[in-house]
């Protein structure tokens, strides 16, 4: 049976890849040791979904390790050696807040980690596809020197921009601009796996997702804007705006339609190749249209506090291209918008919160 190694597998986005590789008839080894906890704290810990995993995934194997550790990584890939059809990366340390207090424990998971992985794939598994959640966070304040129109609930790029329509795309730099810790723990290990891919030939592939959300998030404030909102709109919990004016853009991309792009690209891999994914125009919001969208689904009013300074190295507007994406894999479809997502993540948190 070919074998699937998903890392953070206990996450969003990794416990959705092990659902679905699983019903493709993989084997699926997990590597998760719940440092969602570490960076959050306990309501963020990903415990519960190891558990749930084990239930209802009976090829899944639960390894607790860190992949920063080398060694209990080397384990794992020897013991699947021969065996290993795809990688899939999504373990990562993903806030901008929390990397500034701790860069080395930031760089250590984001940046080394990854080379671990590359480095093992490349000796255990060398034909094996490699397929790598990125950021939009590694083009850093890049887009905010866009030009950006003030509108009533939102800001939005200049109609007669080039990327106005589509969204932004790949060839935007990702060089010479403010990152933030995380942002840049995040590009050396986009640039590692590129590397791997065009250098060694190895079948690598870059996702730089916009924001990436489902039921499964363990939303806290530092990371899972639409989980964390709606639960605070449940609640009634104060929710904090950062600046911009409550109208900063995210794209938002369902944990369903990015693990569909994963078994596009294991179906049919390429080496070295970056794509920009996320909700694209499909599926997108401001804070100030998240927040009236929370109210509407539950019926409350929000708490909701605003604080005039948005987050270093913040993102004013971004919404990504997908095309790139689409030309290269033309089955993938959007299957979930804003709207879906919302009254999804709603319904999954009712009974639990």
């Amino acid at each position: 049976m070919a074998v699937a190694i998903v890392t953070g597998s206990a996450g969003l986005i990794g416990a959705e890849t092990v659902r679905r590789f699983t019903a493709e008839g993989y084997a699926v080894a997990g590597i998760d040791n719940d440092l969602r906890a570490y960076f959050f704290g306990e309501e963020a810990s990903t415990r519960w979904a190891v558990d749930r995993l084990r239930e209802t995934c009976p090829a899944y194997r639960h390894f607790e390790a860190d992949i920063r550790d080398l060694a209990a990584l080397e384990k794992i890939f020897a013991e699947f050696a021969g065996e290993i059809a795809v990688i899939i990366h999504t373990a990562a340390q993903p806030s901008h807040d929390w990397a500034a207090r701790e860069p080395l424990t930031d760089f250590g998971v984001n940046a080394m980690g990854t080379l671990n992985l590359l480095e093992l794939t490349r000796k255990h598994a060398p034909e094996a596809t490699f397929a790598f959640t990125s950021t939009n966070k590694v083009y850093g304040d890049a887009p905010n020197a866009l030009p950006l129109v003030e509108r009533e609930t939102r800001w939005e790029l200049d109609p007669g921009h080039p990327w106005a329509e589509h969204g932004i795309d790949e060839t935007m730099s990702i060089d010479q601009c403010k990152h933030s810790v995380f942002g840049a723990s995040k590009v050396a290990a986009d640039v590692m796996v590129q590397e791997y891919g065009r250098y060694f030939g190895m079948k690598t592939a870059v996702f730089r997702g916009g924001c990436l959300t489902g039921p499964g998030h363990a939303g806290a404030e530092l990371h899972g804007f639409l989980s964390y909102l709606m639960k605070c709109a449940m609640t009634g919990r104060e929710y904090r705006i950062f600046g911009y004016g409550g109208k900063q853009v995210r794209d938002n991309i369902h944990s369903h339609d990015l693990v569909s792009c994963f078994l596009e690209v294991a179906r049919a891999p390429r080496a070295g190749e970056v794509y920009n994914i996320g909700g694209s125009r499909h599926s997108n919001c401001s804070m100030q249209e998240a927040i009236a969208k929370c109210e509407f689904i539950t019926g409350k009013r929000m708490n909701t506090v605003y604080v005039d300074e948005n987050r270093s190295g913040d993102h004013i507007w971004w919404i990504g291209d997908v095309r790139k994406f689409q030309a290269h894999y033309p089955d993938w479809r959007f299957t979930y918008n804003i709207d879906d997502i919302l009254r999804e993540i709603y319904h999954g948190f009712e009974g639990r919160i």
